[in-house]
This record gives C-alpha cells, structure tokens and sequence, in this order.
C-alpha cells in the first residue's frame, strides 16, 4: 500500500514537484535566515574570541561591550597586578579613528592598541607578515576584513595612512573575526596607539589578565571584583554580554524572526493548497481503495508516507541549498568564518514535521469521510 500511496502522488508531477518546491523553499528559507541570524549575534563577541589568551576581561563598572566601553585611569592595571591569583595582567585600548588613504578616502577603523612587551590582544593568526612587524616604527597590522574594504585585489603591505594626523604603515595582516559592523581595524603597540587615538584623561580600555590556574577564572574575577572595585568578568561571560547587547539593542531578532515565521507561512500555504489538490484530484481512487477493504488507518499510513517522501526531498534540497548559499559567499568578508550550527538543521527539521503534519491532517479529512460509493459516481 505504501509503494502505491508513493506512485499515486509520484504519478501527478506537476503536484509532486510543487509539494517538493514548497518544503525546500521553507527550508531554505528558515534555515539560511537562522544561520545568519546566529552568525551575526555571535560577531558581537568577536572582540573577545580575538584576544584567546585573556581569561578575565577587567573593565569600568559602567562598560558593556568591546565596543562600548568606558576608559579607567592607567592607576588601575596596577590594582589588578596586585590580586593574588593573577599570573600577568597587561594593558589594553580600543578607540575609534578616522584614517586617510594616500588616495584621500577617508574611513572609519577601530584602533587596537596591546601590550607593548608580550603583544597580548592580537588574534592567534596572520594571513601576512608576523607580529614582530610591530616593534618598526609607526607599524599597523590591518584585519584582513579591513584589507578588502580598503584595498580591494590589492596587498595593503607597505601601504602609508594618515590616522588622526599621524603616520601609520600597514606591515602585516591579522586573521580576525570581523566585528558586527565589520569595521576596519588597525593593530599596534598600546604606546603606539596613545599617539592615534584623541587623547583624554583615562585612555586604558580594559585590563586583560591571565590566571594563575585558568580553571579558577570565575573566582579570580569575583576577587578582582572585590579588592578593586572594577568590573571583571570571564571570557565566556564578557562574550555573552556582546551578543546579549546586540539582542536588546538592535531590531535583528524581530527582523529575523517575521523573516523565519513568513517561512513557515508560506510552507503551510504553498505546501497545504498543493496537498488538498492533490487528495482531491486522487478522491476516487482513494474511494476505491476502500471500497477493496482497506481501513482508515492504512489511509493515514499512506498519506503519511507521501508527506514522508516529499518532506525528506525538500528538507534536504533546502539543507543543501544553504550550504551552498554559505559556501558561495564566504569569500565576501561579511560572512567569513559563518557556519550552519547543529541545532539549526533540527529547527527546521521540526518545522517541516509541524507543516507536512499541519497539511497532511487537513487533507486527510476529506479522504477518511469519504464512501466507498464515491467511485461509482
């Protein structure tokens, strides 16, 4: 009964196709959305999965993000040095900056500056140059996000800006991941980047520290808390805050929300018209089918079996296609490094059951009250 359920609907192609199109379209769409969607929130943390040797980010109370910050006086870094349970703690600044091109453009960077001795607050990796770069005068390292913005199918290697009148010369380029915004940033010593950034009375951003016994990260920071009176929070809790900053400060969510739920609107319109065409078109030979003997519930199988086939086709059409759509654009800075979390495919798997169940019930209706006298008529 089942193979002639498959061939009943395999037999009408124009429906079959339409069914098949309405699940991957659904899919795809819900998917792709979520997936960026997540990928997004999770640039809001990218300042911090930047820096993987901090285990306590030491902030002012009043600072929220990377990017939202309130500068401390330089006294502070030695108040950190003073707790027991701190192996190093080195200074760290993040400003904004207007930079001129030798062509006379003028862009928008974020000003990096990390300790001078150890160089702690540049990312792990370089696409360009080495780190050392830094220790030649006026030195910059540029994210290479940066490098396509400002110097797209060219190396910036070399390159001469003018930041906040002063000179910088890009010699390297950091492998980072892009911030929310995807803004250019430029890397340099901390003593280098008092010199870039307008100058006020508290320049220090933030303290990163590293913990004696980094399992203990948690408890470091409460006694930071505690003798310094500053704000100080793991890595894992600082990054959290940037994203949760990003869900209560920005209209993403509600975007991506209408987007996913128009989604699922149009699975169960496109998905519910085709599968009521399709059982009322096959009525009589669901008519006759019964009038041989067989029940409702070996009906219920059969339409089952049928949604089965076309949910697994267009859930997996659908996977694929934001695979696809990822792979094809990950070239574009604005989704490097995205990927499709586990749990997304799951979702969608679930909203392909809630529509193909949604729809198969509503037109398995007309199918359990009809008679078997229906094929005579």
């Amino acid at each position: 009964m089942i193979w002639i359920a498959i061939r009943m609907l395999t037999g009408d192609a124009q429906k079959f196709f339409g069914l098949v199109f309405g699940i991957a379209f659904s899919t795809l769409l819900i998917t792709q959305q979520l997936t960026i969607f997540i990928n997004l929130l999770e640039r809001g943390a990218s300042g911090v999965y930047n820096v993987s040797s901090a285990d306590v980010w030491v902030m002012d109370p009043v600072s929220r993000t990377t990017d939202v910050a309130y500068a401390m006086p330089s006294t502070a870094l030695d108040k950190v040095r003073g707790v027991p349970g701190v192996e190093w703690a080195v200074p760290h600044i993040r400003a904004q900056a207007s930079v001129r091109t030798k062509d006379g453009d003028l862009e928008g960077v974020a000003v990096i500056g990390v300790d001078d001795a150890t160089l702690i607050g540049l990312p792990k990796n370089m696409v360009e140059g080495s780190v050392d770069v830094l220790s030649q005068p006026d030195s910059v390292i540029i994210d290479d996000v940066g490098t396509t913005r400002m110097f797209p199918g060219q190396s910036p290697i070399g390159e001469r800006l003018e930041l906040n009148d002063q000179r910088a010369v890009i010699r390297g380029i950091a492998d980072a991941i892009p911030s929310f915004t995807s803004t250019v940033v430029l890397y340099t010593k901390y003593s280098q980047a008092l010199n870039y950034v307008p100058g006020t009375r508290n320049r220090l951003s933030f303290v990163l520290v590293g913990a004696e016994n980094p399992a203990e990260a948690k408890a470091l920071s409460e006694k930071i808390e505690e003798e310094t009176g500053l704000k100080a929070q793991t890595r894992e809790e600082f990054a959290r805050d940037g994203v949760q900053f990003i869900i209560e400060n920005t209209g993403i969510p509600l975007n991506f929300g209408i987007t996913v739920a128009l989604g699922f609107i149009v699975g169960v319109a496109i998905v519910g018209l085709t599968f009521s065409l399709f059982i009322r078109d096959n009525i009589k030979q669901f008519g006759a089918l019964k009038a041989i003997g067989v029940t409702n519930g070996k009906i219920r199988k059969m339409v089952a079996a049928q949604a089965g086939l076309v949910g697994l086709i267009g859930y997996g059409l659908g996977v694929l296609g934001t695979v696809g759509f990822i792979q094809a654009f990950s070239s574009d800075p604005t989704f490097k490094g995205f990927y499709i979390p586990w749990q997304i495919p799951l979702i969608s798997a679930a909203a392909v059951t809630i529509i193909l169940a949604l729809t198969g019930w509503l037109a398995l209706r007309s199918v359990l009250k009809t008679e078997p006298a229906a094929v005579f008529r």
